[in-house]
């Protein structure tokens, strides 16, 4: 236990037969359960981890791939079965350096935040090793995941060093949280439904010999249609199901005009192009419509930064 909290550490695990047994064996003494979930890997990852002998394990093997989501998801319900306090994630492949546990635990015990995350870019050297490429795409991805989850002071999404408490789990609907690379950043969104307290905690990357398994030109679009799909669905829950909001009235109102005078501007250029200008009543009812619905959708953007749970 950890400060009167049981602690269980959940390790998803594809093909990381050669770094998950380091893993197990450096999970500190304050953790209670480690349950590690073999997705379907096609290595020697189940056998290598049902070798060990701490009596903390519990190893889950999944018939079928369901990516890191889906295998941290079948962690966390085992974790909620076993009784646990805190659930925290730590993936197969060593990356996650467990001294900084205690850090991610700390705020949830002491300071009721009910989900912390890692966060590669506060320390000025926790960058050495990552790839630029991963940097510009972290700084992109973390612009819009802080407008699809309503978590405006969050960075570094796709960081998934992260602890929850049971209380935030249970709150959630597990069918909804997407099952691959998206997870990250569609369990913020769902946090955000509730109103979870989330804070980040500065831990620096550790890269070794471990080998990604993602594909770039599979990942941006599931993760585009992820985060587009999660933003409307935590709006229309969170502002008009939940609780109607000026959010929601300022998002309708604004959309409708904006949408009206882009489009009917359109319209009447294409319709005069090459032609007499059109008549300044015209004009204004394309443009009078353009500048409302930008400031309402804006004024939207600011209440949604407001509303966003600290």
């Amino acid at each position: 236990m950890y400060k009167g909290k049981k602690i269980c550490v959940v390790v998803p695990a594809y093909n990381e037969g050669e770094l998950v047994l380091k893993v197990i064996d450096t999970a500190p003494a304050l953790v209670d359960h480690i349950v590690v979930i073999d997705d379907a890997s096609q290595d020697d990852t189940y056998a290598i981890a049902t070798r060990s002998q701490d009596p903390r394990v519990v190893v889950i093997k999944h018939e079928k791939n369901l990516g890191v989501g889906g295998a941290i998801m079948t962690g966390h319900a085992r974790m909620l079965e076993l009784g646990d306090d805190i659930s925290v994630v730590m993936a197969g492949d060593a990356q996650m350096d467990p001294a900084y546990l205690p850090a991610l635990l700390d705020p949830i015990i002491e300071e009721g935040y009910g989900f912390t995350k890692g966060n590669r870019f506060l320390a000025k050297d926790s960058l050495k090793g990552m790839p630029s490429y991963r940097v510009f795409g972290n700084v992109i991805l973390t612009f819009m995941t802080k407008f699809a989850s309503g978590y405006w002071h969050i960075f570094d999404p796709q960081n998934g060093y992260t602890a929850i408490t049971r209380e935030a789990l249970e709150m959630i609907d597990f069918s909804a949280i997407h099952n691959r690379y998206p997870f990250e950043n569609d369990l913020l969104i769902n946090l955000n439904i509730f109103n979870v307290r989330i804070k980040d905690v500065s831990i620096p990357a550790v890269y070794g010999d471990e080998q990604s398994h993602i594909r770039l030109h599979k990942v941006i679009p599931s993760l585009l249609a992820a985060l587009t799909r999660g933003y409307f669905r935590r709006v229309t829950q969170k502002y008009v199901l939940r609780s109607f909001s000026p959010v929601a009235l300022f998002l309708m109102a604004g959309s409708l005009l904006f949408i009206w005078g882009a489009g009917f501007g359109l319209y009447e250029l294409i319709k005069h192009w090459g032609r007499s200008p059109a008549a300044t009543g015209i004009v204004m009812l394309a443009v009078l419509p353009l500048l409302v619905g930008f400031e309402l959708l804006l004024q939207a953007v600011v209440l949604d930064i407001n509303e966003s749970p600290r």
